[in-house]
């Protein structure tokens, strides 16, 4: 399965203000492995930037006056997505920015009907009803590291969306039927395990004299109470 990891950076919020992309990130998934394939572009939006979307991603419009327009990468983002399924984090927001560029060049080619969308913070909802679901929230409760994250970018939010998707829907994995037999996926979720468990730092907590000494105090009394029945006094 063939699956598109998607960002995009926008002038403003509003589409329909005529903001425009400033940046396009995408990162490949082929059977829930990374394939080291993208595609990134800047854009020159040629419009102005707001002050509260360049606080977010950093980029000015003197920044991107050298870059091409979208019209220029168009056919190349397009063969680069066309038939994979989209994961994108808010994924209306991104496809209406999409769709929207599209219009402009008049092309009457439109993102749904190129491909399969999944909207991760929908899933996301579904999954942790009543909590916070941002990329950064998801981030913390999946253990993804985003230390690196000054400013937003499309490529950069692309790769850690795409550890985050791995990360929310790996149970899904031991669901899926397979003409394997149990003992190899026995196997290999236990191998899985063990190299998760290698990246992990675990920090064992050794108990005190004074909490080891009162522990067999209880288990003295307990000893007595029961007439000396308890199983860890047999020889």
């Amino acid at each position: 399965m063939r699956q598109v990891v998607l960002d995009t950076e926008t002038t403003g919020l509003e589409v329909e203000q005529r903001h425009r992309i400033i940046e396009i990130g995408c990162v490949e998934l082929l059977n829930r492995r990374l394939t080291g394939r993208s595609f990134h572009r800047y854009l020159n939006p040629q419009r102005d930037i707001d002050e509260g979307a360049q606080a977010v991603h950093g980029l000015t419009r003197e920044r991107l006056a050298g870059e091409a327009l979208f019209e220029h990468v168009a056919v190349e983002f397009l063969e680069f997505i066309q038939d994979a399924e989209l994961i994108i984090h808010n994924a209306p927001f991104d496809v209406a920015f999409l769709d929207a560029e599209m219009q402009r060049m008049q092309s009457e080619q439109r993102i749904g009907a190129l491909c399969r969308v999944l909207d991760s913070l929908a899933l996301a909802r579904k999954m942790h009803p009543g909590q916070r679901n941002s990329l950064d929230a998801l981030c913390k409760r999946y253990s993804v590291d985003n230390s690196h994250r000054d400013y937003h970018g499309a490529l950069l939010d692309a790769r850690i969306l795409a550890e985050v998707y791995l990360a929310m829907t790996g149970g899904q994995v031991m669901l899926t039927l397979s003409a394997e037999p149990d003992g190899v996926r026995s196997f290999e979720a236990g191998a899985n395990f063990a190299r998760a468990a290698r990246h992990r730092n675990i920090v064992v907590i050794a108990a005190t004299e004074e909490e080891l000494a009162a522990h067999q105090h209880v288990l003295a009394l307990i000893d007595k109470a029961s007439g000396g029945a308890t199983v860890w006094r047999r020889p």
